[in-house]
């Protein structure tokens, strides 16, 4: 069959007009819209019920690990599934595994070892549907309109997550925290629905020597990054920038609370300031597209979200904080757009689904050790200074990335048959699926 994606011709203007006329592209982004809104909707009811059966802090802290720190070590293993299976199949199965976690969680509400064991699983299972998901896209829409694809899946999976606790907020009242999680499982399992009607989606052909393990082709995707220069500099900066602004989340609290001596309603409004910077970000750049190159964009999105972070600190007021964190949103959303499609346009599809899944898994563990790091700071020093040495470490490390992504560039450039990724021909379709 072949894949339905839309017909060459003028450029697609906007997200909404992709979705409108891309069967393929919407099912995908619908699927991911509602699997990112169970997760987080299933996360609000988890923590209710670890907080009430057992009172600890501790318990909530591992809770918390276990469902997002502890599966980014294994993006290895998690990525190269992607690049030996139907993509297809790859996603659906991983929406009906945590489904079917979030079924005998709500079915047992179990004790605290072995609910943890099961929400072990279903986490796996979301970092094995995040760069299956990711490595999709490419294969269901033309390259011309990669960024705008990126942008609508951006919005889409944030505009997820901010959904899944305001349904909590709604679903209390009327069900226990055993019906949460049986909505949340019938959400996963609507998203493997939506999947099925996906073309087949096969894993490129292999040489004669055939298909290695798991490990070895794990070990392969490693490799690859490595050995890549505008791969490894773009994930090495990634990683950079999130080690040291990842720590905001929680400076930005100490600094609404201690610093200004604001209410909860000021921290509210503080932390969902980058919300609405990244949802404003996603729209522009699925509306208009981008207008530097795809390189140009990385490069700007690393500095506008560490410089938000560096001037929030020196920020004089409440107000002038949450202004700067809404225009570090927008830096956050020129870094996933970007990031996204440039890899899809550099690596090789057989490498895709590992370059994705080493990519988030990477982010995850730079992110936990921004938590560490940065707590110790904040209980040396105060939230400003804190968001000082993020914002100034981050900048820091934007200018070694634009130096380092520059040089990778321009020698990709100089070798034989490659083309820069942004100056590919835009009118050209994606490989047809049968």
């Amino acid at each position: 069959m072949t894949s339905p994606a839309i017909d060459a011709g003028e450029p697609t203007r906007s997200g909404l007009r992709l979705l409108r006329h891309n069967p393929a592209f919407r099912a995908l982004w619908s699927a991911r819209v509602i699997s990112y809104a169970g997760d987080s909707l299933s996360l609000v009811a988890l923590i209710f019920h670890v907080a009430d059966s057992t009172g600890q802090a501790f318990a909530i802290a591992v809770l918390l690990l276990v469902g997002d720190f502890a599966p980014a070590l294994l993006g290895p293993l998690t990525g190269a599934l992607s690049d030996r299976f139907d993509l297809r199949r790859v996603m659906i199965t991983a929406e009906v595994v945590q489904g079917g976690m979030v079924l005998l969680i709500a079915v047992l509400l179990p004790p605290l070892p072995v609910l943890l064991a099961l929400v072990a699983v279903r986490a796996i299972a979301g970092q094995v549907f995040q760069p299956a998901s990711r490595a999709a896209v490419p294969a269901l829409v033309p390259d011309r309109h990669l960024e705008t694809a990126n942008s609508t899946v951006g919005f889409g999976t944030n505009g997820g997550e901010a959904l899944g606790p305001l349904l909590a907020a709604a679903l209390f009242p009327l069900l226990d925290v055993r019906g949460v999680l049986l909505v949340d499982a019938v959400s996963f399992l609507l998203s493997a629905a939506l999947l099925a009607t996906l073309p087949r989606l096969p894993a490129p052909a292999v040489g004669e020597a055939g298909r290695g393990s798991l490990l070895r082709d794990a070990r392969a995707g490693l490799g690859y990054l490595w050995s890549t220069p505008v791969v490894r500099v773009v994930a090495l900066g990634f990683c950079a920038v999130v080690a040291f602004n990842g720590v905001d989340d929680v400076a930005l609290v100490l600094l609404a609370t201690k610093t200004f001596h604001a209410g909860p309603s000021a921290v509210g409004l503080l932390l969902g300031a980058v919300g609405l910077g990244l949802f404003v970000g996603y729209l522009l750049l699925g509306r208009y597209g981008m207008r530097a190159s795809t390189a140009g964009l990385l490069i700007a999105g690393f500095a506008i979200s560490s410089v938000g972070n560096l001037l929030t600190g020196l920020a004089w007021a409440v107000g002038a904080a949450i202004v700067m964190q809404a225009v570090r949103g927008l830096g956050i959303a020129a870094m996933d757009v970007a990031s996204s499609t440039l890899l899809q346009r550099v690596v090789p599809e057989a490498m895709r689904g590992r370059v994705f899944g080493n990519l988030y898994g990477a982010i995850g563990i730079a992110a936990a050790l921004s938590y560490l790091g940065g707590a110790q700071l904040l209980d040396a020093t105060s939230a400003p200074t804190t968001l000082l040495v993020a914002g100034a470490g981050g900048t820091l490390a934007t200018a070694v990335t634009a130096w380092a992504l520059r040089r990778s560039l321009n020698r990709m450039n100089r070798s034989p048959g490659r083309a820069e990724p942004e100056q590919r021909t835009q009118s050209a379709e994606p490989e047809q699926r049968t």
